[in-house]
């Protein structure tokens, strides 16, 4: 072989070991940046109720810009909705489809058992229990909501109390399930601890989303004396919040900060289900999703909370509140989660 021809071959077998090298570079990058897929199933209250649902997606829109996922939102408006959107996260490849809430269980329990490489978690369910009890590719996002009902259920006990007159709150539920009832047992028992003569109201309008539904529990209440209601309802209950405006007496919202969605609103018993949707996602990406467990989200870990409250409550009144805060936190003051 001659020298050139020698050279030549060196050359080649050189570019080729580049073209090897580089592929195997490229490969691996594209490893590296493999996409994470989260998916979110609203429940029939939908993304636009300014409470539950919106909530979850704002964690789903945050962790698509902090962690550097894919998202998608896909939007319940019936129940009949429930098992073709989570189906779709899965068509979707999803890495992790959060379900939105307690009226899905049935629905998820059903593709998670027929998808079990799929991680899943829902909102506002117990996954040790029925119907995912065993299944570890579920995990559940679980709220002590009766801690913060009891807070905004203590001013409003104080607020009427100082306010005279007849001594009534009520509470507008929804759906009568476990998640609105839990809201609504700490409201009522912390509104009788801050007033022991209150009597507390409580009916359902049996809606998440038609707000005429709830305005029409709302002032059914107002007839008979009530002086603040706690809306528990979604979308529904922004007729409560109006209701309440409309008649000159207090309103308080629920799930996220409700303070602007209306006049007169007092404050808002605050659950960070968009925090839930977050974490989920980042445990899920990072190793760290608890299948057949729950991540629970309390006063204490800042998971529930209370919103902005009105100037025109008493910094005293504000002051008792945070003393009963920090007696729930320490376990000195158990809050019932049964109506």
């Amino acid at each position: 072989m001659s020298i050139v021809a020698a050279a030549l071959v060196v050359v080649m077998l050189a570019g080729l070991a580049a073209l090897v090298g580089s592929s195997s570079s490229r490969a691996s990058t594209q490893a590296s940046k493999a996409t994470f897929v989260a998916t979110l199933v609203s429940d029939i209250g939908k993304f636009n109720d300014r409470s539950f649902n919106q909530s979850q997606k704002d964690g789903l829109n945050r962790a698509r810009t902090k962690l550097k996922v894919k998202t998608n939102a896909l939007q319940s408006n019936s129940p009949s909705d429930y098992i073709p959107n989570l189906t779709q996260g899965v068509r979707l490849k999803s890495n992790l489809i959060i379900a939105a809430g307690f009226l899905l269980a049935g629905d998820t329990n059903t593709v998670a058992a027929k998808y079990p490489k799929i991680k899943f978690a829902i909102t506002d369910f117990d996954a040790k229990g029925d119907p995912f009890k065993g299944r570890k590719n579920v995990m559940g996002l679980t709220y002590a909501s009766q801690e913060s009902g009891c807070l905004v259920g203590y001013l409003a006990g104080l607020m009427v109390k100082k306010q005279g007159g007849k001594q009534v709150v009520g509470a507008v539920g929804g759906i009568k399930i476990p998640p609105v009832d839990t809201w609504i047992a700490g409201y009522k028992q912390c509104a009788k601890l801050a007033n022991k003569n209150i009597k507390v109201l409580v009916d359902y309008s049996n809606e998440f989303v038609a707000a005429d539904k709830c305005k029409v529990v709302a002032e059914n209440m107002i007839a008979q004396g009530a002086k603040v209601l706690f809306q528990v309802a979604g979308g529904c209950g922004l007729g409560t919040l109006k209701a309440a405006a409309a008649a000159g007496i207090w309103g308080i919202g629920v799930d996220k900060d409700q303070y602007n969605d209306a006049k007169r609103v007092m404050t808002s018993g605050v659950k960070r289900v968009d925090n839930g949707v977050y974490q989920a996602i980042a445990k899920a990406k990072n190793g760290g999703f608890r299948g057949g467990g729950n991540l629970l989200f309390n006063l204490k870990n800042g998971g529930m909370g209370v919103g902005k409250i009105n100037p025109a409550v008493p910094k005293k009144f504000i002051t008792a509140m945070n003393k009963i805060k920090v007696k729930i936190i320490k376990g000195q003051l158990k809050v019932k989660t049964k109506v």
